[in-house]
């Protein structure tokens, strides 16, 4: 089979794997069995058993990879439609931002010197917080590495969505808002998927903040490997 063959091959397993995945989801609301855990754990699994390499799998699939950008930017809709929402709570929300973003980076990159772990390592893993578009636009100027940095938001937003629900229970967080805007802060798109099942409001508060440190993180990108590399 040819690599343009296997390509398409691969571009159509994902495709049908995604969609059997969602209504196998639908039937069972089991966390396991969400998309974003199950699908990219059968994906794996195909690839490493079918000796297929990360290139072929990419050749024709590179696309859906770009469309996370549109799909991001669509968030905004909601987020227009609850905008008196939004100015009711713009100090709290713009203060929970760049906290988030302070924590996710400072924490990233000091718990990986503590392991060692290469300086490639830790410029990918300064910009994990964020979601994809954003992370790898923030990642050029820090120097990191495209396929690690990919490969850590899907990490920080699959594990975040997981364990978010206990969290909140553990900490007695209760407030809708709160819920929201945790999500969007350290499980991206992930979070803020698992935010809209939770209600309207923790949905929208989600994807404002979700879009919210993205573009800060680019913004302060540079000054961050100025500052930290």
């Amino acid at each position: 089979m040819t690599s343009f063959a296997l390509s398409l091959l691969c571009l159509a397993i994902t495709l049908g794997l995604y969609y059997a995945n969602k209504r196998l989801y639908r039937r069972f609301r089991k966390l396991p069995l969400m998309p974003l855990v199950f699908t990219p754990l059968l994906l794996v699994l195909m690839l490493v058993f079918g000796h297929i390499s990360y290139q072929n799998y990419m050749g024709e699939a590179h696309w859906l990879l770009w469309l996370l950008g549109p799909a991001t930017i669509a968030f905004a809709v909601p987020v227009y439609d609850n905008l008196a929402v939004i100015k009711r709570h713009w100090m709290s929300l713009s203060a929970g931002v760049v906290t988030a973003n302070v924590v996710a980076v400072c924490s990233s990159v000091w718990l990986a010197r503590v392991f060692t772990l290469s300086d490639e390592i830790q410029r990918s893993l300064a910009v994990r917080s964020v979601t994809t578009p954003f992370a790898l636009a923030a990642a050029k100027p820090l120097g990191g590495q495209p396929e690690l940095v990919a490969l850590f938001v899907v990490v920080t937003g699959v594990f975040g969505m997981a364990v978010g629900d206990v969290l909140f229970m553990r900490l007695a967080i209760r407030e809708g808002m709160a819920k929201g805007a945790g999500f969007g802060a350290a499980s991206h798109g992930a979070g803020t998927a698992r935010s809209y099942e939770l209600g309207p409001q923790e949905g929208v508060v989600a994807s404002l903040v979700m879009m919210l440190s993205g573009v800060t993180m680019v913004l302060v990108a540079p000054l961050v490997a100025w500052v930290m590399f």
